[in-house]
């Protein structure tokens, strides 16, 4: 069976280790994929490292983990980074889910690493139904469903 390359870029900047989160869900949920792993300093080298992780590593899909601080100069970071990476899903005709985590969306520790597990692991979880069961997310569209937060559920049951 030939496996497919999964990308996963994430940063130094961040204060917890969400990839290390993620890839153990995607590798106890399935094992038709290769992760590989491209660490970078900040959140502006999301778009690249993704890039050269379709490129150079023949990655089918890209997971982008991030943690901008709690300043607006990290929130301006994190809003350019997003404009780079959706430049590079159309530059590269391939899907970079990105997992940001902001440093000032919980009250304490406890909340912001639960939070950031939660973000992870949904959000690897979505990585592997782009890749293997689409349809998953068509049944599940329009459901109110969350990462890092309770699921909100539908307007209309």
């Amino acid at each position: 069976m030939t496996k497919v390359n999964v990308g996963v870029t994430d940063t130094t900047f961040a204060r917890y280790d969400m990839a290390k989160i993620a890839i153990k869900e995607m590798e106890d949920n399935t094992s038709k994929v290769n992760i590989v792993r491209y660490t970078v300093p900040g959140v502006k080298d999301l778009p690249v490292a993704s890039k050269k992780l379709i490129e150079e590593h023949g990655c089918e899909i890209v997971l982008a983990l991030g943690m901008p601080g709690p300043e607006p100069i990290d929130k301006q970071c994190a809003h350019q980074a997003s404009l780079g990476i959706i430049g590079t899903q159309i530059l590269t005709n391939k899907h970079i889910i990105e997992c940001f985590v902001y440093e000032d969306e919980a009250e304490t520790t406890e909340e912001l690493i639960a939070m950031c597990e939660d973000r992870a692991r949904k959000h690897a979880r979505n990585v592997l139904r782009l890749l293997f069961d689409r349809e998953w997310l068509t049944r599940h569209a329009g459901q109110g469903l969350r990462q890092g937060h309770p699921d909100a559920g539908p307007l209309k049951p």
